[in-house]
């Protein structure tokens, strides 16, 4: 950040810049998008997991007022499959043949004058099927099970020499339930044709991935396509993929020749838009008397759609979380008769950490050792796979900040001996060491002869304050006040940017902000490189630093001149410049590039005779690099702790194992934890900026949730003496025989 003076924005808790018109209700979602003309559409969905469509009535529906269309297999235009990126290929183009692949896919659409035409109408379709078995659980062997579909298995070592010389081998099974998503905001789209252009709204957290897919679909050119997002009500990862109501929202625009909009119902959005894959986890870790890890093995099966891809490693949050010499992680995914799957907040980390840092626990028991000593024990100093130093890693601060912040020594280690009252009392801990993520991306940024800024990007900002954050490191690179600066994402025609997921955005954009603002402040450079007037004449970026509008030296403040005045006598309206940012690569920069570390303490009570759990305070300790904004960033560790709980408590994706029906697809049956089950929640920052990029940020939009269930597990094994190796907990497993 060399071309400020000291911080003055960024890091400060300052207020989001979106929300005054949030909480007015003015901020204009996917689905607030209104346009003249404008007819509606809704969905047909399967009721049998498997099998054909024998036969299709759509009279009925097309006799119905306000009725425009009826899209099925039989009369949809063909589709081109959407193109592959680093989350994997798009989900298969809807109504292109008769197959069903799982129950709630959609065969027809209908298109109306009003919504609720649409709607009465998509009730009056008929479905006739040919039924056939459906595989509908992880352990089905009709399902292909699919051998490292990652390419990410590995390890290192000798893992069998390990287990051989290990004095005490633990070996146990894991599994986590599969989840959905759930974000607050139904996902909308609404698409409108003019000519081979169109242009489309839609709830997504990731638009220039939108624009490609659907220009490929629909065989147009990339620049045909403009894709807005300004505001999406949440997304947990369920936004990252171009799902089939999207295109089918587009492919009706163009049939019926008026704007669509598409809005999924709550049941909808339980097999629309993905959900988090259940997990078997199989692990096994060996180690000496004192406590050093020899041998570590974790395989994992998860869940997939028949024709899908979905990209989402388990076992391999086991390769560099501890100093291990033998390790082995492998990952295999089981082909069912479901939805397609996708990321939910933490994929990946959150089912592989609970497995992992259940098992560490596990092991601490049998050894008698202190459960954060045997973490300590075998911390890694340096990335275990390269042998290369992290980027940076304040992981050994995050244990002991949050073991004194806690109270970690008022622990008494006899299991079921800490009580209050009625209640059972324990305390659990996780370790967290989250994965680095980062893709190209690029930026734009403006100053005007007003002498105000404007910076933009194709970013999407799914509540997770990448307005506010970029908002604020604009203003601080250009050297403006705040409120001189406007920062916008959210539209396809901008730069293009990555995803808005893998905790990789802010640093992805930051960099290319940053890049864009230093260019910026060179060609200004540039203007007055050979003016005789100027006292910046011949200076270089690194001759000069910013404030209040004005350029200056960086040794002499009082040698400087504003952008205002430079514009003016060149005679220009503005000037402006792009910037781009890309992943290092580990082996060029000679470091490991290092994501986000935390530290779970958890305090829980169990109810001595029901068996309830009572999770009265939760902290969360974290190495996020540098934190431009500890108000944002603070919401969203609290965030990510409370999908957490949900977590290790509540949330369950129950499929009716006869017709692979959701079984409780709505807000009442799915549970989710509310106001009255979270107690306090604590975090606390810890580390520095990061050395590998020029803003030193890693991202925290997710490692607040790994290492929640582990430690609350955990915490209940100590409380109770039962040890729980399946989420979510219930009161069952603790209800045990006395």
């Amino acid at each position: 950040m060399t071309m400020t003076e000291p911080t003055r924005v960024v890091g400060a808790g300052l207020d989001r810049v979106d929300g005054p018109l949030k909480v007015a209700g003015a901020a204009p979602y996917p689905s607030d998008v209104r346009y003249p003309a404008m007819a509606h559409a809704a969905l047909v969905r399967s009721t049998v997991a498997a099998g054909r469509i024998a036969a299709i009535d759509t009279a009925a529906a097309e006799a119905l007022p306000g009725v425009l269309a009826v899209l099925t297999h039989h009369n949809a235009p063909r589709l081109r499959p959407g193109p592959e990126n680093n989350l994997g290929p798009t989900p298969p183009p809807p109504l292109q043949d008769d197959r069903i692949l799982h129950n709630g896919q959609y065969v027809a659409v209908v298109v109306a004058e009003q919504a609720y035409q649409a709607t009465d109408a998509a009730r009056s379709v008929t479905v006739t099927y040919e039924r056939a078995e459906a595989a509908l659980d992880i352990d089905d062997d009709r399902g292909e099970l699919k051998i490292d579909p990652f390419g990410f298995d590995g390890g290192r070592g000798d893992l069998d020499a390990g287990l051989a010389a290990a004095d005490v081998v633990h070996e146990a099974t894991y599994t986590t339930a599969e989840n959905t998503n759930n974000p607050l905001g139904l996902f909308a789209t609404v698409a409108a044709w003019d000519g081979d252009r169109v242009t489309v709204h839609d709830s997504t957290q990731w638009t220039s991935n939108v624009r490609t897919t659907l220009a490929q679909v629909f065989g147009l050119p990339e620049a045909a396509v403009r894709v807005y997002a300004k505001y999406v009500g949440g997304g947990f990862g369920s936004g990252l993929r171009v799902w089939p109501h999207t295109v089918l929202a587009v492919l009706a625009a163009r049939v019926v020749g008026r704007p669509v909009k598409l809005v999924l119902s709550r049941p909808e959005m339980f097999t629309g838009v993905g959900h988090r894959p259940n997990t078997v986890q199989r692990i096994r870790i060996g180690a000496r008397r004192d406590g050093g890890l020899v041998a570590l093995d974790h395989e994992a099966v998860q869940t997939v759609a028949m024709e899908d891809e979905n990209p989402e490693p388990v076992a391999a949050v086991s390769a560099n979380a501890y100093a291990c010499p033998n390790v082995r992680y492998r990952d295999r995914q089981r082909r069912l008769h479901i939805p397609c799957p996708g990321s939910m907040r933490a994929p990946g980390e959150a089912q592989g950490n609970f497995g992992l840092e259940s098992a560490i626990d596990e092991l601490a028991h049998r050894l008698g050792m202190d459960p954060l000593e045997l973490r300590l024990r075998n911390y890694a100093e340096v990335q275990p796979q390269y042998g290369l130093p992290w980027s940076s890693k304040a992981l050994r601060e995050c244990y002991t900040v949050g073991a004194d912040r806690f109270g970690w020594s008022r622990r008494d280690p006899r299991i079921g001996a800490m009580r209050d009252g009625r209640w059972r009392v324990g305390y659990g801990m996780a370790g967290v060491s989250y994965l680095w993520w980062q893709m190209p991306c690029a930026a734009r940024a403006t100053i005007s002869r007003d002498g105000t800024g404007y910076v933009r990007s194709a970013a999407t900002d799914i509540g997770t304050g990448t307005y506010t954050v970029m908002w604020q490191l604009s203003a601080e690179l250009l050297g403006l006040d705040p409120d001189r600066v406007r920062f916008d994402l959210g539209d396809s025609d901008m730069p293009p940017a990555p995803q808005a997921g893998g905790s990789g955005l802010t640093g992805a954009l930051g960099n290319a902000v940053y890049d864009s603002c230093r260019n910026l402040l060179r060609r200004f450079l540039d203007r007055v490189a050979d003016d005789p007037g100027s006292p910046l004449r011949r200076c270089t970026v690194d001759d000069v630093a910013v404030s209040g509008g004005r350029i200056h030296h960086r040794t002499d403040p009082r040698r400087g001149e504003s952008y205002v005045a430079i514009l003016e006598r060149h005679r220009l309206d503005e000037l402006t410049a792009d910037g781009a940012s890309s992943p290092p690569e580990a082996q060029q920069v000679g470091m490991a590039p290092a994501g986000a570390f935390a530290a779970k303490f958890v305090e829980v009570h169990v109810d001595s005779e029901l068996g309830l759990i009572r999770i009265p305070r939760v902290l969360s300790v974290v190495d996020g690099g540098r934190i431009l904004n500890e108000k944002l960033a603070r919401s969203q560790i609290i965030g990510a702790t409370v999908g957490g709980i949900g977590q290790a408590l509540f949330e369950e994706t129950r499929t009716d194992a006869r017709t692979g029906r959701v079984a409780n697809a709505n807000l009442g049956d799915y549970l989710v934890p509310v106001q009255a089950d979270i107690g306090d929640l604590d975090v606390v920052f810890v580390g520095g900026p990061d050395r590998l990029t020029p803003v030193g940020t890693k991202g925290v939009g997710e490692v607040g949730l790994p290492g929640t269930a582990a430690a609350i597990a955990n915490a209940v094994h100590h409380a109770t003496g039962v040890r729980i190796r399946s989420l979510p907990i219930t009161l069952e497993q603790l209800i045990a025989p006395s």
